[in-house]
């Protein structure tokens, strides 16, 4: 058996012969628990809000989606499409025609993009999900589907046949214009429904059909904006990215689910590193309180190390009994600790104690991530502050 860490645990599991050590080592101890449970409820519950924040977004964006790398559209003939509708491993597409548009409503005005989608939109995504509000489109007529934060902004419902909504888009072409109202094209339509995800969103985008985006952009029959494709279970992402570049002629750029939301994904992933290393900061000043313990009890152990320097036992392996104490101090604070914490996320997911509104619940996440980027922080922390405080066994302290 390994001599110093079963002299290390006769000390950590006898009382001391004053009392004021046991007591600090009790709060030692406490000080490893607090540290650990902070530190799991905090990435629990930015892990739970994360998820909770993106869950909309991955409601509104397909598997895949396809775009030009030049320009703002690229052709996609009927062969392609056909040789697409065939290709392994998608489950379904939707072509989509995309552009800026100006909105007029009964004297406000909103700057949108207008989102052309023909009808195997539905397949890719979840109409149901995001449909607040009567409706969504019929094909081949002059109908939108509103987000709930231009419905605001425009003080606009729908079905109003009184006061029809105006699209306004710039004309294409070149040359001087002698007339403003000769630079754009006008369109009447009417808000067949209204659609909710999150506020950006919401504020982002007009649905159309595509047939009626490609009319108002003066657009042939081959262009599209993008591609958002629906992927089967298991497919093979990179073999389906490598048919679709030799399928398309001209050059595109391709992205996943994640990277469509790139920015958000990365403030997120920021902010979650920046509050793990503060709370981690917070956890470290309190986990130092076992260096205090263990130079309290090598003070008052110097006798005993004088008698195991007798036996033969080298600095080194002294020091070494003090660092396991240590550690075994803080494995035990950091299995309490993460043991309430799994309990309190845990509770908080089935019960939701803690709530935002009188409806919804914290969100919290339980993440074996999480745990052992918890086990790992705590018990390197403690392992350090255990190396600093044994390193005060020295020749002077045993003569």
């Amino acid at each position: 058996m390994n001599f110093p860490l079963y002299i290390a645990k006769r000390y950590l599991f006898s009382k001391s012969s004053k009392n004021a050590i046991n007591i600090i080592s009790k709060i030692a101890i406490s000080a490893v628990v607090v540290g650990s449970f902070a530190l799991f409820i905090v990435l629990s519950g930015f892990s739970g809000l994360r998820s909770y924040s993106l869950q909309f977004t991955t409601i509104f964006d397909s598997d895949l989606k396809v775009y030009p790398a030049n320009g703002k559209t690229f052709a996609f003939s009927k062969p392609s499409e056909n040789k697409l509708k065939n290709m392994e491993g998608i489950d379904a597409f939707s072509k989509i025609i995309e552009e800026r548009v100006f909105l007029q409503y009964r004297g406000k005005n909103h700057i949108a993009l207008i989102k052309g989608v023909d009808e195997n939109f539905k397949n890719v995504i979840p109409i149901d999900s995001i449909l607040f509000l009567n409706k969504w489109l019929t094909p081949d007529k002059d109908e939108v589907v509103i987000g709930l934060g231009i419905s605001q902004k425009l003080s606009m419902g729908v079905l109003d046949y009184g006061n029809l909504l105006e699209i306004y888009v710039p004309k294409p072409g070149t040359g001087q214009i002698i007339n403003p109202t000769d630079a754009f094209t006008k369109r009447k339509v009417i808000a067949s429904g209204m659609y909710s995800v999150n506020q950006e969103l919401d504020n982002k985008y007009v649905f159309s059909d595509i047939e009626f985006a490609r009319s108002l952009l003066k657009l042939d029959t081959t262009k599209v904006s993008s591609l958002e494709l629906k992927l089967i279970p298991n497919a093979d992402s990179k073999n389906i990215r490598q048919q679709l570049k030799a399928l398309i002629a001209d050059e595109i750029i391709i992205k996943n689910r994640i990277q469509q939301n790139d920015g958000l994904y990365k403030m997120l992933n920021i902010e979650n590193l920046f509050v793990y290393i503060f709370v981690s900061l917070i956890a470290a000043i309190a986990i130092f309180n076992i260096a205090g313990t263990i130079i309290m009890t090598i003070l008052e152990k110097r006798g005993t190390i004088n008698t195991l320097s007798s036996f033969g036992l080298t600095i080194k392996e002294i020091r070494k009994i003090f660092f396991y104490k240590g550690v075994l101090m803080t494995l035990i604070g950091l299995l309490i600790g993460l043991f309430l914490g799994i309990i309190a996320v845990f509770l908080q997911q089935k019960i939701g104690f803690i709530p935002i509104t009188p409806s919804l619940p914290y969100p919290v996440r339980l993440e074996l991530f999480n745990v052992i980027i918890v086990f790992v922080t705590i018990l390197v922390l403690g392992g350090f502050a255990s190396k600093i405080a044994a390193t005060r066994v020295s020749e002077k302290l045993i003569s």
